[in-house]
């Protein structure tokens, strides 16, 4: 064909140049490729192809074109539907002559299904659109089956085939699922294809609960299960929610999935945070549903905010306690010093304090605060659940405070004195010293030495001369004020003289001096006083101190029969004052002593002892008592001389059973007292076996005798018990050596084998004697060591 070709275009044309290509028509489905040849005949200088828009095509990915001397090769890959049209060859000879050749493409679509997915899915009664999406040219025939059997609108009313070739179903249900298929044919080209398609249709969720409400009390270990009933297509999934947060498996929340769709949440050891509202949401694809469950948790009350309060005397204190719990707690306040309750709208009498709350939080304001509201205050938050105390402090802070008024404090020259100023302050004080408005350091100077500690500093001054005396100033300062105190340091003097001395109790050698203390001190305390005497005539001063400050002083040693002068003088720190106005006294001469006094006791066997006190010796030594003793029948007396030094006489041997007199006298080197009588009485005889006895014998041979006593009567006891009730210790004894000799001689074996043993005994009566009676009692002793008794059949 081509040489034919060739050869008829040379004929016809009668230029050189000539062009050719090898088709003319050509039909090509989408995603073809095809690739024509262009031939020049002559000297082509190029060869060139344009597209059917008459542009001349440049090489790129989708078309390629190869180059010879006389041809030229165009491809075209992946043909598509914009490709179709009339392509041109154009060859250029050297003069510009040009020659071109055609060729028609002509593209057609196959049938094709795009993307058609599988399975499809729809929600349960909405209108479910399947896709079957095909193409191919000219446009296809599209036919659906659904169980081998064709669709058509007469027999389905809910189905229909749309223009787009989709299948429409009309609020499409559970039982519309299955595998449809979507058929499409070309009549012209004979070609027939079709895609199977599964259709499925999800039912939402539908959730319901058994209890929606649950109850709970926080702390106590306590557990709460929710359980949550879903179904649905396909099966939901089930999440449990709070406060906008999905909850994850932990040691708290546990979570179980039972048959028939039952999902469980199970919440472990409850605490206050966790009650509220909690969700139950079931999912899956055709959607999602949630039911709200509610968990009241029941908490004990708790403070939570409490704190200590610090207020200035004088402004006012506002004290908040905060309590929460399920339900909220009640607030009330006690005040600990003295135990006073306040509640929520009380108000005290003065109206200083005062009790507001609302919500779980109670403020009690203190008024005009005053020191002594300073302590501990409880707050006490009370529910039906329970209740809860917590403590605070009230600390109040003041401005120095002087303890003392003592201001005014005597020295002299030479003597330190320690000035004490005592504050008592809150915050503590600083403390400084001036003199004439300067400050004392607090290393001293030459004469004056500070010693602090808190709330206490001491200015010690040693004064040197009158300039050292004066006004001395104490400043206390915190951060609530200053306060100041002046103390004056005085010269000190010495005591004025004691007055009113009077003479008391004055004997042969004692005199007791009283006497009124001094008007004047002389600023320092008095150390003691000084009380001198002499005997009238004498020069000799004899000193006497006082112990400690006492006004009574007691002169000792004095002779008798003589006058005396006394004065008494004051001595402090600076020294000793004036002697008072001399006072004379005059001792007792010497006498006769005072009669003793007498005391007695009955001594061991037939002796008395009389105690002795000496009274008054008139001021001499007693040299010896003179005791005189008789019977209250005799006449005669019997004398006993016992020397001065003793404190006792023992009279012995006397009588039993007798009344005895008695007269004593003292005697010294002047005389004899006057006499003192005294009675007595000796008892009877006592028992001679028992005293005799027991006189010489010691405390562990006295216990002796009495359990060898009670060890004797035991006996007598026992072997009573064994001739009258036959028992007791013996009984046993004997009882146990005659079994013993019983079973020896074999005459026991009775017992032994189980059998009864008897025993004759002779009745007894009331007094113990044996009856003359015959008559006798069976006593049967068993195997299990019983005792059954058993009369004779006579009367027993």
């Amino acid at each position: 064909f081509l040489p034919f070709l060739l050869s008829f275009s040379g004929a016809i044309g009668c230029a050189a140049l000539q062009v050719s290509i090898s088709l003319n028509k050509v039909e090509l489905s989408v995603g073809e490729s095809k690739f024509f040849i262009c031939t020049a005949i002559g000297e082509p200088v190029r060869l060139e192809w344009y597209n059917p828009q008459g542009e001349r095509i440049v090489a790129s990915k989708r078309m390629a074109l190869h180059m010879e001397t006389s041809r030229s090769r165009l491809i075209i890959y992946n043909a598509i539907i914009e490709d179709a049209g009339i392509y041109r060859c154009q060859a250029t000879d050297a003069s510009g002559h040009t020659e071109e050749a055609s060729v028609v493409l002509e593209i057609y679509q196959r049938l094709t299904f795009r993307d058609v997915q599988s399975p499809q899915e729809f929600r349960h009664g909405e209108t479910a659109e399947v896709v079957c999406d095909v193409i191919s040219s000219p446009v296809p025939v599209v036919v659906w089956y659904y169980q081998d059997k064709e669709i058509t609108e007469e027999h389905h009313s809910r189905f229909q085939v749309l223009a787009n070739n989709n299948l429409q179903i009309h609020q499409v249900t559970k039982a519309d699922e299955g595998v449809y298929r979507c058929e499409a044919s070309v009549e012209a080209r004979g070609e027939i294809d079709f895609v199977d398609i599964a259709v499925v249709v999800n039912v939402p969720p539908v959730l319901s609960v058994f209890q929606q409400a649950f109850n709970a009390t926080a702390d106590y270990q306590e557990s709460v299960t929710f359980t949550c009933i879903t179904s649905g297509s396909p099966d939901p999934s089930v999440t449990w929610h709070r406060k906008g947060q999905q909850l994850e498996p932990s040691e708290q929340y546990i979570f179980n999935r039972l048959e028939g769709g039952r999902s469980m949440l199970t919440i472990r050891n409850i605490r206050q945070g966790d009650g509220g509202t909690y969700t139950c949401r079931a999912t899956n694809k055709a959607g999602s549903q949630e039911r709200e469950l509610f968990l009241k948790v029941f908490v004990q009350p708790h403070i939570t905010q409490l704190k200590n309060v610090t207020a200035v005397e004088g402004s006012a204190a506002m004290i908040s306690c905060v309590a929460d719990g399920e339900p909220l707690p009640d607030i009330s306040w006690r005040r600990a010093s003295d135990g006073r309750t306040f509640v929520d709208g009380d108000k005290s009498q003065d109206g200083r304090f005062e009790v507001r709350g609302r919500h779980g939080k109670s403020v009690l304001t203190i008024s005009g605060v005053k020191l002594t509201d300073l302590g501990r205050f409880d707050c006490e938050a009370l529910s039906r659940i329970g209740g809860h105390q917590k403590s605070m402090f009230l600390d109040i802070e003041y401005i120095p405070k002087f303890l003392t008024n003592h201001t005014i404090f005597y020295s002299w020259e030479g003597n330190p004195v320690n000035i004490s100023c005592d504050v008592m302050s809150n915050p503590p004080a600083t403390m400084l010293w001036r003199r004439e408005r300067f400050t004392i350091s607090a290393e001293g100077t030459a004469n004056t030495r500070v010693h602090s500690v808190e709330g206490k500093s001491v200015l010690e001054v040693t004064p040197m001369s009158d300039r050292d005396f004066g006004r001395y100033n104490c400043t206390a300062r915190n951060n609530i004020g200053v306060r100041y105190q002046e103390f004056i340091l005085a010269q000190a003097d010495v005591p004025s003289n004691p007055y009113s001395v009077r003479l008391s109790a004055v004997s042969q050698r004692l005199a007791t001096v009283t006497f009124m203390k001094p008007d004047s001190h002389g600023g320092v305390p008095i150390s003691y006083y000084l009380v001198q005497y002499k005997e009238v005539g004498s020069q000799d001063w004899r000193d006497v101190k006082s112990h400690s400050v006492q006004t009574t002083v007691v002169l000792t040693g004095l002779e008798p029969n003589t006058t005396y002068e006394v004065r008494v003088a004051a001595v402090n720190g600076k020294g000793q004052g004036e002697f008072s106005h001399t006072e004379t006294f005059q001792t007792l001469p010497i006498r006769e002593p005072s009669p003793p006094a007498v005391h007695g006791q009955r001594a061991m066997g037939k002796a008395y002892r009389l105690g002795l006190v000496k009274q008054d010796d008139g001021g001499m030594p007693i040299v010896e008592y003179i005791v005189k003793y008789k019977t209250d029948k005799e006449e005669q007396w019997m004398t006993k001389l016992v020397p001065g030094a003793n404190d006792f006489a023992m009279l012995q041997p006397l009588q039993w059973n007798t009344r005895y007199e008695v007269e004593i006298t003292a005697r010294n080197v002047k005389g004899l007292s006057e006499p003192t009588f005294y009675q007595f009485f000796m008892p009877q005889k006592p028992d001679i076996t028992a005293e005799s006895l027991f006189s010489g014998l010691g405390l562990g041979a006295v216990v002796g005798l009495g359990l060898g006593a009670l060890l004797l009567l035991l006996v007598l006891v026992d072997v009573s018990c064994f001739f009258l009730r036959h028992c007791g210790l013996l009984m046993c004894i004997t009882r146990t050596l005659c079994s013993k000799k019983t079973a020896t001689s074999g005459k026991g074996k009775e017992i032994e084998e189980g059998k009864a043993a008897y025993l004759k005994l002779p009745l007894k009566e009331e007094n113990g004697k044996e009856s003359l009676k015959p008559d006798t009692i069976e006593i049967k002793v068993h195997s299990d060591n019983s005792i059954h008794t058993k009369p004779d059949d006579s009367k027993a």
